[in-house]
């Protein structure tokens, strides 16, 4: 990584603390998850005497922590778009792109510090959801294997949400725009693979255009080469296309 790529990461994620909005997300993100989390605690708890009957039980992770990591998955689309639609667009609102752009600043210094600076928020976003499920380790063992691929699924989720939202964030005007354009692309791939349960409509395609069947494969502990690559090619492709856009705008100057 050069200097310059992390000098951008570095300033773009303090920028992100000195409004209120990052510090919003993060409150919001952990308050909501909070409860979310204290409630399937007290469901375990209420089930534990019927699971000790049953042969090959859900345990405490299916029942406390895959919930939990699927909630977040849900709760991180809806704000990943808030955040990443002002990566370029307000540079581009507020004049400031223009410098950047004339400055002796390559375009993929450029967008891969942008990227850098806000994924190390959504990653310690991730961090501090895991606080939770490690927090019961004061009374009881955990599914140690379970837990670590559902933190690898929401890591790999948060880079994909975060290239879809800047590459949006390069080609819209206005934040707004770019915030509606990211929720609607991850909404589409989120609930591509609906019809998948309806044998008559079932298409490989979408099974594997889908975020969510790749997010839930790697949740179930089945951790394979397929979910690993397409989520690193799905953020790959949205990084370069954001490359590439910005120099096409570097051009028109």
């Amino acid at each position: 990584m050069s200097m310059m790529i992390l000098t951008i990461a570095t300033r773009e994620f303090k920028s992100l603390f000195l409004s209120p909005l990052a510090w919003t997300v993060l409150a919001v993100l952990q308050t909501i998850l909070a409860y979310i989390f204290l409630t399937q605690v007290e469901t375990f708890n209420l089930l534990q005497p019927k699971l000790a009957t049953i042969d090959s039980a859900l345990g405490l992770a299916d029942i406390v922590i895959t919930p939990l990591y699927s909630n977040a998955g849900i709760i991180l689309l809806l704000i990943t778009p808030l955040l990443t639609m002002r990566l370029i667009c307000e540079e581009r609102r507020h004049k400031t792109l223009s410098l950047l752009l004339s400055a002796p600043v390559s375009n993929v210094d450029i967008i891969l510090g942008k990227y850098l600076g806000l994924l190390s928020l959504l990653i310690l976003a991730v961090l501090m959801i895991t606080l939770m499920p490690l927090s019961l380790l004061s009374g009881g063992a955990l599914d140690n294997g379970k837990l670590i691929a559902n933190l690898i699924a929401l890591l790999l989720l948060v880079t994909a949400f975060t290239a879809t939202g800047l590459y949006m964030s390069t080609l819209a005007s206005h934040p707004a725009v770019a915030a509606m354009g990211t929720f609607g692309i991850l909404l589409l791939l989120w609930i591509l693979d609906w019809s998948a349960g309806l044998q008559e409509q079932r298409s490989e395609l979408f099974e594997y255009l889908s975020l969510l069947r790749h997010f839930q494969n790697i949740q179930s502990g089945l951790i394979s080469s397929v979910d690993i690559c397409y989520f690193i090619l799905f953020t790959a492709s949205f990084i370069i296309l954001s490359i590439h856009s910005l120099a096409n705008e570097r051009l028109q100057k």
